[in-house]
């Protein structure tokens, strides 16, 4: 099984730091799992408008073919005003209406404010399930006072352990799916 992990962020390292931590717990849950993490400060995704893929630049191609290929996915994202961010939200406007069908679809967040975790269950959650993504319980907001503020790395013990408890969960999900 392949868990392709998506940063939504373009700046700052924090989201970027959560997905990896998923992906991360995944492989100490079960070694055999591929990962592999999109970070979307690589790549150059163009505006979408409506076009045929083909129509796009070359990172945005390759962008939502490894997405697509995937077996299953965590999205991660820094929480803008209330809602996620336009580079994730662009990314995922280049998808086809089933890009998340028999797939689990995870989810990390990072903001300044404990009323942001909501953003997963009611923005974030409801875009995955629009591409039938199977979106599971134990999605992960991460308050940024859990980081280091000079590197960026993640201090607080309770946030990994929810971190493996996702890993953990999307694992299981996905090999039920696919088991059926």
């Amino acid at each position: 099984m392949k868990l392709v992990g998506v940063s939504g962020a373009l700046a700052g390292g924090k989201t970027a730091v959560a997905v990896e931590a998923v992906l991360a717990a995944a492989k100490v849950h079960d070694s055999t799992i591929k990962t592999e993490l999109i970070d979307l400060r690589e790549y150059d995704i163009e505006f979408a408008a409506g076009l045929p893929l083909s129509a796009y630049n070359e990172d945005t191609w390759n962008v939502v073919k490894k997405i697509q290929a995937a077996d299953f996915l965590v999205f991660g994202t820094p929480i803008y005003q209330a809602s996620l961010s336009g580079a994730l939200k662009n990314l995922l406007d280049h998808l086809p209406e089933y890009a998340f069908r028999n797939k689990v679809t995870g989810m990390v967040a990072t903001g300044w404010t404990n009323r942001h975790f909501l953003v997963l269950e009611y923005h974030l959650g409801s875009i995955l399930s629009y591409f039938k993504g199977l979106v599971p319980t134990g999605n992960v907001f991460i308050h940024n006072e859990a980081y280091d503020i000079e590197s960026d790395e993640l201090t607080d013990d309770r946030i990994y352990e929810r971190i493996g408890q996702l890993a953990e969960e999307v694992i299981y999900l996905q090999r039920g799916i696919m088991n059926r």
